[in-house]
């Protein structure tokens, strides 16, 4: 009993629990799995459906509720509540959200008004943002010297949990989006609940062992991932019957049910009861994160921050550079999965070749939101590099990405796909991270969750006013208000990849406004913070 008991107050067992919840947490990113159930059953035409889809995306990427729940309930001095409130509400949303969609699916109630589906969509896809930011802002409490390896797979697992929820909907709800929309209500809400009480943060608890045992995390997230990737592929190319399909998915769950909590207990029986001079209380041990304009004179101070509430976090340049990096990487890679049909088949690829790279999204989105994370810690701990150099490069990649699918020559979209899904899956690791290293951790939450809104302001832009604009003047003059070949796109793609570059660009000041304190700052404090091996 007293091993159940320090198991259930291990940064490990939170760990194990967060990812799991991360595993089914990211439900709208199959929005295109039930979609078609929606717009047959509501009579939508695809504008319709486009509205409906707009809020999905307002309601998965806005979590600025979810920061400020977060701040009130995790980080309190009197410590009421936890991150386990932030994750019931996240789970009641969700439960309410797509158990009224598939109510109305399924004509169990009168069909509602299209401003009804598109609020209970919004109240669906919102649960993600309270799932994400009270797992991705724990895990930074609890291993906060490995920031980006801990965001980079949370994020990661987040990003292959909508691979894992199409393997579950093909091998157990037999090709019916109906019976998944629900499937949604129950699943990630049960999980949640189940595990929720095991999430909490334990920051003093800083050991020699903590890189160690992220880094079998890591090799866990990578087979899975790869798992995935063969699974995917082999389903595509081949069809399966029922019992080959439930023999290649049960293994996939038992793996991903039982692997985390065997390594947690693991990390724990090696962990050390207490360090030496860790204060009783890890919570309040650093209650106001270290700001380079207390730590620098006026002379060195790269930045201006004063502190990191949201309000002041919005006044300074850095959150600004931030934000339009975001717009021109998230907004531009957003926009580009939400067209990769319609691209492929202007371009004449099958429909068995757009499913295998729309599938296989999720993989190179995984690759970049763990890859990010991980390799953006190696420079820093090992190069003294700071994280805003890894995103000017990846974006300057996504760059390139667009120019690929721009190009239409054969096989470009393969290509293209796993340039732009790696780096905009980085964006992803990499925002939270920066923004905890320059705004601190204490209002982290509130602070990336504003940032990320980031992300449907420039999918709206891209996706309606330029590729949507583009493609239907080029469309004009066909028949059936269609458009076939690379002209289709190229242009669109020329300007995402211009506004790609100039995120490199913004990326890069914000690497030069912030290196100084990377280095005076953040490099200082990891040395100092990290125990002797």
């Amino acid at each position: 009993m007293a091993e159940m008991e320090r198991l259930s107050r291990s940064k490990w067992t939170a760990t194990a629990a967060s990812i799991l919840i991360q595993c089914t947490g990211g439900s709208p990113y199959a929005f295109s799995i039930y979609s078609p159930a929606i717009k047959s059953s509501q009579g939508y035409d695809q504008s319709t459906l486009d509205t409906v889809s707009v809020f999905k995306d307002i309601g998965g990427n806005v979590g600025v509720l979810s920061g400020i729940l977060y701040s009130a309930v995790a980080l309190n001095r009197r410590r009421i509540g936890g991150p386990w409130v932030v994750l019931l509400v996240g789970a009641i949303q969700c439960f309410v959200g797509y158990f009224f969609l598939w109510a109305a699916v399924t004509g169990l109630v009168e069909r509602p008004p299209v401003a009804v589906v598109c609020l209970f969509m919004l109240l669906a896809a919102h649960a993600q943002t309270f799932f994400n930011t009270a797992n991705v802002v724990t895990g930074v409490h609890n291993f906060s010297d490995y920031g980006g390896t801990i965001v980079g797979i949370m994020k990661g697992f987040l990003g292959l949990s909508s691979a894992i929820l199409v393997q579950v909907y093909d091998t157990f709800c037999n090709g019916n989006p109906s019976t998944f929309i629900l499937l949604l209500a129950l699943l990630p809400t049960s999980v949640t609940i189940l595990f929720m009480p095991l999430v909490k943060i334990h920051e003093a608890g800083r050991s020699a062992i903590d890189k160690k045992y992220l880094n079998i995390f890591s090799a866990y997230a990578l087979l899975t991932a790869a798992y995935l990737m063969v699974l995917i592929i082999f389903r595509t190319i081949f069809t399966f019957p029922s019992w080959a399909s439930v023999l290649t998915v049960t293994p996939l769950l038992l793996c991903l049910l039982v692997s985390p909590l065997g390594i947690a207990i693991k990390a724990q029986n090696l962990q050390p009861k207490k360090l030496p001079g860790t204060p009783n209380d890890p919570l309040l041990e650093n209650p106001e994160p270290v700001l380079a304009s207390s730590n620098l004179s006026a002379s060195e101070n790269p930045t201006d921050h004063e502190d990191m509430n949201l309000l002041k976090a919005m006044i300074c340049v850095d959150f600004w550079l931030l934000f339009i990096a975001m717009i021109c990487g998230m907004g531009s890679g957003l926009a580009t999965i939400n067209n990769m049909g319609q691209i492929g088949e202007s371009l004449g690829y099958t429909t068995v070749e757009i499913n295998s790279f729309v599938s296989l999204w999720s993989i190179w989105n995984f690759l970049g939101r763990f890859g990010a994370g991980y390799v953006s810690d190696y420079l820093l701990h090992k190069k003294g590099w700071a994280r805003p150099l890894l995103m000017a490069v990846t974006l300057a990649t996504m760059a390139a990405g667009h120019i690929v699918i721009s190009s239409g020559f054969p096989g470009n979209l393969y290509v293209g796909s796993i340039l732009v899904g790696i780096c905009y899956g980085s964006q992803w690791s990499l925002m939270p991270t920066i923004t905890s290293e320059i705004f601190g951790i204490r209002h982290m939450g509130t602070i990336f969750n504003t940032i990320a809104i980031a992300s449907p302001v420039g999918s709206y832009i891209f996706s309606v006013r330029v590729i949507g604009f583009i493609y239907d003047r080029e469309a004009s003059g066909e028949d059936d208000d269609s458009c076939s070949g690379t002209h289709c796109f190229m242009l669109s793609f020329f300007i995402m990849a211009s506004v790609a570059f100039f995120g490199f660009l913004v990326a890069l000041a914000l690497f030069f406004r912030t290196r100084r304190f990377y280095h005076t700052i953040v490099l200082n404090r990891l040395r100092h913070s990290s125990p002797k091996q």
